[in-house]
């Protein structure tokens, strides 16, 4: 039987996959200890390191150092991107052949770890860097450490600094009620005020669910959260900006092409950290200018979205002493500002704050001084199957006539037959 990218944990949970995760173990391997001499041939999955300059920094940098430190440890790498990611880790599961480490999502960690599918870091881990506090939350099941952060993609509101003067505007939005005002005021002759829809509709409502002082799940992961008043207002605050016109949902623009705020099409959006580096090489003007400035949203309380891309460990693993080997290196201060620039991406570490690739970036500047309002998505091990029913379940609520309660609703109920699954 085929298993699509959407049915990983939907079909572990059903016990389809269960003779693939029995042959994971517990975190530890057949093959003998993590404390044991790291040597023989290991793979790595990783969705990031796209492109040339992406490959020639992992394979010639970043495990250039590796093989100097590790001489008896060979490392094939198994690109992929973060579409295929899911069906890629599916199929090493259902084949018993996962790769020795594993780049995975924020949000990812719970449920391949309470299948135990990954295995467990040593608690040292934690401590062996200054990371930010918020940084290793999503890192950890059941108190434990199962991952360490490699780069962080925040979500943040960019705007046009030429256009708040324009319009007189002389400070950023506090709220929601003065978003809603500016975005009117910015809405002219064909340009929209706000684009909150230019990243993925899932981590949008999730920015605002967090703003809105809302949560997805208990700390436990097996209730829902955001079905109360906080994720409805939410959702209705996208059609609000719909009805005012000072957003578009048809106009949202996709991922590496110019914005709607670099084109002077929009005002304001929601946006990834990672835009100062495309702003860098599509329209250097509009940084040299100054142009561009960046603040975090807000409502009942400040809320910085953090995704990002995390390394952990195959629980199978023949060589776990090799695997753990790498996993530490790609967690290096060395390593992660590497994939940091390469990507434009948020290193996760206070050792790297006043480095000069963090302060020439002020996108990245922002974000990793408001880690403390940074919040992430996932925490239930059920998240795998319920992620991928955010969007089409509450975009009828924003191209069709269904409420943002209804939506709500019937996305919370998917979310507890989900959990009841596990």
């Amino acid at each position: 039987m085929e298993l699509k990218r959407r049915s990983l944990l939907a079909a572990i949970g059903a016990g389809t996959a269960a003779a693939a995760l029995s042959a994971c173990g517990t975190g530890t391997s057949a093959g003998g200890s993590a404390d044991g001499p790291a040597e023989g041939e290991i793979t790595l999955l990783t969705p990031i390191y796209e492109g040339a300059d992406g490959k020639t920094l992992l394979e010639k940098e970043i495990l250039g150092g590796f093989r100097k430190k590790y001489p008896d440890v060979k490392v094939n790498v198994d690109y992929t991107t973060y579409e295929q990611l899911n069906e890629k880790i599916t199929t090493g599961l259902a084949g018993g052949l996962l790769p020795d480490v594993l780049m995975m999502g924020v949000g990812w960690i719970p449920p391949f770890a309470a299948k135990k599918a990954i295995a467990e870091l040593p608690e040292k881990f934690a401590t062996a860097h200054d990371y930010e506090k918020r940084v290793l939350e999503p890192s950890r099941y059941d108190g434990k450490l199962y991952a360490l952060p490699v780069v962080l993609d925040t979500r943040i509101v960019v705007y046009r600094k030429d256009h708040f003067a324009e319009a007189g505007i002389k400070k950023t939005p506090a709220n929601w009620a003065e978003l809603r005002a500016v975005a009117k005021q910015l809405t002219k002759n064909g340009r929209f005020g706000f684009d909150p829809f230019s990243i993925h509709l899932r981590q949008c409502w999730e920015t605002f669910l967090f703003a809105n002082g809302g949560q997805l799940f208990s700390a436990d992961g097996k209730k829902v959260l955001f079905t109360d008043a906080r994720g409805v207002e939410a959702l209705q605050f996208f059609k609000d900006l719909i009805k005012d016109g000072s957003a578009v949902y048809a106009k949202k623009t996709d991922l590496g092409a110019p914005t709607n705020v670099q084109t002077g099409k929009a005002s304001m959006m929601m946006t990834s950290s990672a835009l100062w580096k495309q702003v860098g090489e599509q329209n250097p003007e509009l940084l040299k200018d100054d142009k561009l400035g960046a603040f975090v949203l807000a409502n009942r309380k400040p809320a910085m979205l953090q995704g990002g891309t995390l390394v952990t460990q195959s629980a199978s693993s023949k060589h776990p002493a090799a695997a753990r080997a790498l996993v530490e290196y790609l967690a290096t201060p060395e390593s992660i500002l590497g994939a940091a620039k390469q990507r434009g991406s948020v290193p996760g570490l206070k050792d790297l704050s006043d480095s000069s690739y963090v302060k020439e970036n002020k996108f990245v500047d922002l974000s990793l001084q408001s880690m403390g309002d940074a919040c992430s998505e996932g925490g239930t091990a059920a998240w795998m199957e319920i992620r991928e029913k955010i969007k089409p379940t509450l975009e009828p609520a924003i191209v069709g006539n269904q409420s943002a309660k209804d939506a709500i609703a019937e996305l919370g109920r998917l979310a507890e037959a989900a959990i009841g699954r596990m």
